[in-house]
């Protein structure tokens, strides 16, 4: 850094101007294109991509559209042969193997502890639609009784 707090990549005050100079034309020789790109240019390094990315920004568009409009072909146009049933029953099996030795297993403490947790959980559950079933059962008797 120079010391005015500038960035490398932000133009200190006389780089911008002997910028600006540079990009003026003199008479009748200079084009509105050149001054566009010294102007795009300003501050940033003459190889760099970003440099090279603004100066082919103008021809970008008719390049970009080139493979655009061209419909999407159907799945069963070039879709190879599925094969017999058993070698896709075999296929998908080694697939389900490969699937379950991914899983992280849970350890016995682990187990115990979940079991546990589920039978709480469903004796509370029973106990509370017990609860509601008598306390229903007793105010259908009360009224219709």
């Amino acid at each position: 850094m120079d010391g005015t707090g500038s960035s490398p990549l932000t133009p200190s005050p006389e780089d911008a101007e002997r910028t600006v100079e540079a990009a003026e034309p003199d008479g009748d020789t200079g084009t509105t294109g050149d001054r566009e790109t010294a102007a795009v240019g300003a501050g940033v390094a003459a190889g760099s991509a970003r440099a090279a990315a603004r100066r082919s920004a103008g021809s970008a568009p008719a390049e970009a559209d080139e493979g655009k409009g061209a419909p999407t072909q159907r799945r069963g146009s070039e879709a190879p042969a599925r094969g017999n049933i058993f070698a896709r029953l075999a296929r998908f099996l080694r697939e389900v193997v490969a699937e379950l030795r991914k899983v992280i297993w849970p350890n016995r403490n682990q187990m115990v502890t979940y079991t546990i947790v589920v039978i709480v959980f469903v004796v509370f559950m029973v106990t509370l639609v017990a609860l509601l079933d008598l306390l229903f059962a007793k105010g259908v008797l009360g009224v219709f009784g």
